[in-house]
């Protein structure tokens, strides 16, 4: 019988990378998440019946007992940004991490991986990067065999970071930004897949892998090398920490005044404080080089995905090529 493994959050961004690459590998696959209805998606990444959505609730017992046992490796993906409501940064990153770990152990999984990131750390003034720390200082309690992957920002199709700010550029001729001299070392999703899967395999030794790509760079240098992609101008402004701070108060007293109803979503005050600080793997560290990986450069990757923010969207090829034609 082909091996099973539970991916935890496995309709998430990074989740579905995994999904598809162990299912291509012939691995039966849990897809662990919320709304299973909403993930179907994952089907159609082996044969029917090999990659399935089922519901788990990270903050309830029974509910992840169910979605583990029997798996053979279990990967928890499962990862927040918000600080209200029931699936808080302590109730996700760290009670959640902790109860896949335990209960992974006491059914017997063979294998665990961790999806961190970079920067965790129990005493960050960051309470994202906080509870991520304390999360994996649970997790290595609870499982001390466990594979922990601590990628810097994640890039790709379906990524909540140059997609964010490739959108913002069709607001005006202004392209705000906090931290700009802060650096970052984007990782390929897939890239972070590929780990993943040299976890579940027992191909990665356990411990912690800090995964970034092969160029770091500012975040205004990230927002220029994507301007060039998108082919547009603006005017990149960057944003005091000082008055950062000041607007994400805004945004989160508005959030806690709705009661969690209208959510923050542009800027928080726990964002402005991870901005503060690089987020670029350790010297020393192990990674990619380690798991055996050659990580995925941008260029190959951005203009991909980036192409539908052109003004001329995905016609800007052919308009570049016309404008090469001789005149007759």
């Amino acid at each position: 019988m082909s091996r099973l493994v539970t991916i935890i959050g496995g309709s998430g961004f990074v989740g579905r990378y995994i999904a598809r690459r162990l299912a291509k590998d012939g691995w039966r696959v849990r897809v662990a998440c919320r709304r299973p209805n909403e993930a179907l998606f994952v089907r159609p990444y082996g044969v029917p019946g090999q990659v399935e959505p089922v519901a788990c609730n990270i903050r309830d017992d029974a509910s992840v007992r169910a979605v583990i046992r029997g798996a053979d490796a279990v990967v928890n993906c499962v990862g927040t940004f918000r600080k209200m409501g029931k699936n808080n940064f302590d109730a996700v990153q760290v009670e959640g991490a902790a109860r896949v770990a335990r209960i992974a152990a006491a059914e017997g999984v063979a294998q665990l991986v961790q999806i961190s990131s970079i920067g965790a750390d129990p005493a960050s003034d960051s309470d994202y990067s906080r509870t991520k720390g304390e999360g994996e200082a649970a997790v290595l309690a609870a499982f001390p065999g466990v594979v922990i992957l601590r990628p810097s920002v994640i890039f790709g199709t379906e990524d909540h970071f140059f997609n964010r700010f490739a959108a913002m550029t069709r607001m005006g001729p202004i392209l705000p930004i906090v931290g700009a001299n802060t650096k970052f070392q984007p990782v390929h999703v897939d890239d972070v897949a590929r780990a993943a899967v040299k976890g579940v395999t027992g191909e990665a030794a356990p411990g912690v892998y800090e995964l970034g790509g092969p160029e770091s760079d500012s975040l205004r240098g990230l927002m220029d090398r994507m301007l060039k992609v998108i082919q547009r101008r603006r005017a990149v402004i960057n944003l005091p920490f000082f008055f950062a701070r000041i607007v994400g108060f805004g945004f989160d007293m508005i959030e806690a005044v709705t009661l969690g109803l209208i959510e923050n979503k542009i800027l928080t005050r726990d964002q402005v404080r991870s901005l503060a600080h690089d987020n670029v793997v350790a010297t020393g560290a192990r990674g990619f080089a380690d798991l055996g990986i050659t990580p995925t450069a941008m260029e190959a990757v951005l203009p991909e995905y980036l192409w539908r923010y052109r003004p001329s969207g995905q016609y800007a090829a052919i308009k570049d090529s016309a404008k090469n034609l001789k005149k007759a």
